[in-house]
């Protein structure tokens, strides 16, 4: 299946996510989903969901704000396209902290504030204890390294990276080239939404850049079409001799089968923690997007906490947070 295809289905696919959400993403689902009341719920949660006292991390989540006057969207967004209309900090932790998260990792979410960073790093300064961003800035523009050494300042110990629309060689760049070699030197990994046709761009640029910590962000999104190929993970696991590469085992509501309990998706996870090992391998919701009709933020961290068979408690500890604490919570 081609690339275009690919992105046709992806593109389908998130739309159909998006009238979901719309449709159940309520408070009240959000807390039954978690199996919490609001009057119980501190910020920073009380155990796993199962009484065990814990402290994961979740390597990739999003919020925004209804609060568009102090956080304007970008040109051509309005509110009605925010869905659901809030996702902040607080209910986020309202999913996240009854399973025994501490910590998460915030993605800048371009496709409603673009390149402005400035609410994800709101939300860092209110809790710099508890959330690390992994923010974007555009590679088209001068001073990129600048602008990553200025941020690292302001809680941003990443950045994604993502195709550009009408360029082919978009990790050829000027500014992507200026990121990556700056993120030799600063340790903020280039953290790479793509699909499996990418891996090959991906991996010429970690040998160009060699020094240059790398995130595969979702298994390079495997599976989106639903067929997991054997190419493709053997693509993905060869990028396991670049040293400095990682992979976000994630965002399951979007891949395989794309309902809960994902246990189709655990065969490639294995694939990877061979290849990868536990210590270059990190959980992650992609939330709100994992929470819907067919799939909860308990049954994607499931997964890894208690469906995974072949690793030790303190691999599946780094699978759930060291690896990403190491990668993302080092300042």
């Amino acid at each position: 299946m081609g690339p275009r295809r690919i992105g046709e289905l992806r593109t389908g696919y998130l739309a159909g996510r998006r009238k979901t959400l719309m449709t159940v993403l309520t408070r009240r689902h959000m807390l039954a989903a978690a199996g919490t009341t609001a009057a119980g719920l501190s910020l920073a949660g009380a155990d796993d969901g199962a009484g065990r006292a814990a402290s994961f991390v979740d390597a990739h989540a999003h919020i925004w704000t209804s609060d568009t006057r102090t956080f304007p969207l970008q040109p051509g967004i309005t509110a009605a396209d925010l869905v659901p209309r809030s996702f902040d900090e607080r209910e986020l932790m309202e999913v996240a902290g009854p399973q025994g998260v501490r910590r998460v990792v915030l993605i800048q979410h371009t496709v409603f504030h673009g390149f402005d960073n400035s609410y994800l790093i709101h939300a860092w300064r209110k809790h710099p204890d508890r959330f690390r961003v992994v923010g974007m800035i555009d590679d088209l523009r001068p001073h990129c390294g600048r602008a990553m050494r200025q941020l690292k300042s302001q809680g941003v110990t990443g950045f994604r990276i993502t195709p550009r629309p009408g360029i082919r060689d978009w990790l050829r760049t000027d500014g992507m080239e200026e990121m990556w070699a700056t993120a030799a030197e600063t340790r903020q990994p280039m953290c790479c939404l793509i699909d499996p046709d990418q891996l090959p761009a991906v991996d010429a640029a970690c040998q160009r850049h060699p020094d240059t910590p790398v995130v595969i962000d979702h298994f390079a999104r495997i599976g989106i079409d639903g067929v997991i190929r054997e190419t493709d993970i053997r693509q993905l696991c060869r990028l396991a001799r670049r040293p400095h590469v990682k992979v976000k085992i994630s965002a399951y509501y979007a891949l395989g089968k794309k309902r809960a309990p994902h246990t189709e998706l655990v065969p490639m996870i294995r694939r990877l923690y061979d290849a990868f090992g536990p210590h270059r391998l990190m959980w992650a919701s992609d939330s709100p997007y994992q929470i819907g009709e067919f799939s909860t933020y308990a049954s994607s961290i499931a997964l890894i906490r208690d469906h995974i068979d072949f690793v030790t408690d303190e691999e599946r500890t780094r699978l759930l947070r060291t690896t990403a604490e190491e990668t993302f919570f080092f300042i």
